[in-house]
């Protein structure tokens, strides 16, 4: 069983390496481009890649896969079975038509909800309480394939993308190797998706990430959760930009607000509403969010509990323009 593997963040390589332990036969990794990172900029291969190279797997960095030269290099490998996970690109018929086994892929999500490429932050940013991992026979389409098998997970209120991303590639990897025996036996029979339930998730963009305090105060901690690896949430104070790496809802929160108007009168969202003893909250459009790690525009990335005391009670912060 010749396989090619298509991937390219964390996910992908956490799949790549069960399906080696798994002795697969995986003749060729297909990633994307090594991309400039951080401030310095600095070239940084995909975790995918680097998965690949610790196994001594061949891997190929292509541009477009839409080219005769493409499909005439993918060829050479004569693979049987294709596998994708968070590749990034959709692949041409051409290429799915070439495996004897055709192409699977193992997508975030439980399809037909959140085909597309941010499934993980979707089901974040819309409070959902579950998400999953679907394997799906691959077509020309976004996502639409046919259903082999899927799994739920539990969203935590408190989980980040890259922590979710994290389960979602530990149970995608073993849902993977469990239905593979039975794929490629023809025990398993697919199932249409029902196109009428289909949701997207496009990619996330930096104007997603300007926080709106005249929101619900459990939106804006998902967006803050959802958002944290990239493009970051934030707001503005005193005219400067403040990223908002963690942040939540609490109990103690209407408790907070009660002290607050009783001292001050009515709190606007945005308002601080309390800046002490490693305590910082900001007045949303229904309760106080409890802000954890922030980090100023001209500072470093710090805990609340150890910058609370710059902040002053009173003082709004005004949302991004």
């Amino acid at each position: 069983m010749r396989i090619v593997f298509m991937g390219t963040p964390d996910l992908a390589a956490t799949v790549l390496e069960k399906l080696v332990e798994k002795e697969y036969e995986v003749v060729l990794c297909v990633t994307q481009p090594d991309k400039p990172v951080g401030r310095k900029m600095i070239l940084t291969a995909p975790p995918a890649k680097e998965m690949a190279q610790k196994y001594d797997i061949p891997v190929w960095q292509p541009g477009s896969l839409r080219t005769p030269e493409a499909l005439e290099y993918l060829t050479t490998f004569a693979p049987d079975l294709i596998i994708t996970a968070a590749y990034g690109k959709i692949l041409p018929q051409s290429m799915l038509d070439l495996p004897k086994y055709g192409a699977i892929n193992v997508h975030g999500s439980l399809l037909p909800k959140y085909r597309g490429a941010a499934p993980v932050q979707w089901a974040i940013l819309n409070l959902d309480e579950k998400t999953g991992v679907t394997i799906m026979k691959m077509d020309a389409g976004m996502d639409t394939g046919d259903i082999l098998t899927q799994r739920e997970v539990v969203i935590n209120e408190r989980m980040h993308t890259p922590e979710l991303m994290d389960e979602l590639a530990r149970v995608g990897a073993d849902l993977l190797v469990e239905t593979l025996p039975d794929y490629l036996s023809g025990k398993i029979t697919s199932i249409p998706q029902n196109n009428d339930e289909a949701t997207v998730s496009p990619p996330i963009n930096k104007e997603q990430g300007k926080i709106r305090w005249n929101t619900p105060a459990r939106a804006v901690s998902a967006q803050v959760r959802a958002l944290s690896q990239w493009p970051g949430a934030s707001a503005m104070w005193k005219d400067a930009r403040l990223k908002i790496y963690d942040a939540g809802t609490e109990d103690r929160g209407r408790e907070l607000l009660e002290n607050y108007r009783k001292e001050k009168g009515d709190a606007v969202p945005g308002t601080v509403i309390a800046a002490k003893k490693g305590v910082l909250a900001v007045m949303c459009a229904d309760e106080p969010l409890f802000l954890y790690e922030l980090q100023p525009s001209s500072g470093k990335r710090m805990k609340a509990i150890d910058c609370a005391h710059n902040f002053e009670v009173g003082r709004r912060m005004e949302d991004e323009p």
